[in-house]
């Protein structure tokens, strides 16, 4: 659910579309940071990343499976999503390693990736059990930072 806003003040707040939105605050933080070097502003590879994500949250096949420790999770597609999904899983799973003192891992195979995230303390193999693929895709606070990053050609995929 969305937070609205009963204040007075009836101007419209959400941009209408997640990705929109996503790029309007992240040109809004370059415009107001007098260091951004603009020659190396890259926000069509910042598009290409949240295409991408979107591919694989909204489409790609993600098929659970528990493990001792924790779960592996077959996530396929093909065409474009399995291009993405090849892009954005081993980068998050690299990403979130250690994280509640997870171990994350991605292993490519030939239809997508196979993403094994566990855990020697069986409070945390329940959470990522509870969590799924799901919410271990979002787990972390490091895709924002990550397409600020991306927004001033610091990073690529």
């Amino acid at each position: 659910m969305h937070h609205v806003d009963v204040s007075g003040d009836s101007s419209p707040k959400l941009p209408g579309q997640d990705a929109f939105g996503a790029m309007q605050e992240i040109v809004a933080i370059l415009e107001a940071d007098p260091a951004t070097d603009w020659s190396k502003v890259d926000l069509d590879e910042l598009r290409e990343h949240l295409i991408d994500m979107n591919e694989v949250r909204l489409h790609a096949k993600a098929e659970e499976h528990s493990v001792a420790g924790g779960l592996d999770i077959l996530v396929t597609g093909e065409g474009r999503i399995l291009n993405a999904i090849r892009r954005m899983i081993p980068a998050d799973a690299h990403a979130i390693d250690g994280l509640h003192g997870w171990h994350s891992e991605a292993a490519i195979l030939p239809n997508g990736v196979r993403w094994s995230v566990t855990s020697a303390d069986s409070a945390q193999v329940i959470h990522i059990r509870g969590l799924g693929f799901a919410g271990i895709f979002v787990s972390g606070s490091h895709h924002q930072q990550h397409h600020l990053m991306m927004a001033r050609g610091e990073f690529h995929h």
